[in-house]
């Protein structure tokens, strides 16, 4: 009886420590589980999407589904203006993460990547808003912007700008585009 007393006691002992034990590392799991999904699906963590140069083809509707307003600058590392505009996106991709998408195309390296979009000349920056749509200027804006409209049916399509833009202006668009 002793020996089973004894025996009973170590194992309620050691239920003591397991059980604590147990709980603690399932909470441990339940938190390192919540923070790695936070961390996944924070913005200013790296997130490829965010990444200012282009080098693969563009999801743009995966990149719409951030609800930010998007500026694709399609030029080339050799190309004077496009150089002059360099600075200015990589500060604006830098200080906009998560705020909006900056992105940068060199069509000399990787010409296949503008097909589909209306570049004409470099640089040219395709214009979309936070609703995912082709930006539609609503006040009177001191730049040239361009609408492109399906044939047939009148549908906005692309909105361009062609020539380099300061940050001032890029701000200025980017604020009427949805940028909070």
């Amino acid at each position: 009886m002793i020996d089973e007393k004894a025996s009973n006691d170590r194992k309620n002992i050691k239920l003591k420590f397991v059980i604590p034990l147990l709980l603690i590392c399932l909470i441990f799991g339940i938190w390192a589980v919540k923070n790695k999904k936070r961390d996944n699906t924070l913005i200013g963590s790296y997130n490829a999407d965010f990444a200012l140069h282009v080098t693969e083809e563009l999801d743009i509707e995966k990149l719409k589904q951030y609800g930010v307003p998007i500026i694709i600058d399609f030029g080339a590392d050799s190309c004077i203006p496009c150089q002059e505009m360099a600075p200015v996106l990589k500060e604006l991709n830098e200080e906009l993460q998560g705020k909006a998408i900056i992105k940068f195309v060199d069509v000399w390296k990787y010409q296949k990547l503008a097909n589909g979009y209306p570049v004409r000349l470099i640089p040219t920056q395709v214009l979309i808003d936070s609703n995912g749509k082709p930006f539609t200027p609503k006040k009177n804006i001191d730049m040239q912007i361009k609408i492109y409209k399906q044939r047939g049916n009148d549908e906005h399509v692309f909105t361009t700008h062609e020539g380099g833009l300061t940050k001032e202006e890029m701000v200025t668009v980017l604020k009427e585009m949805g940028l909070k």
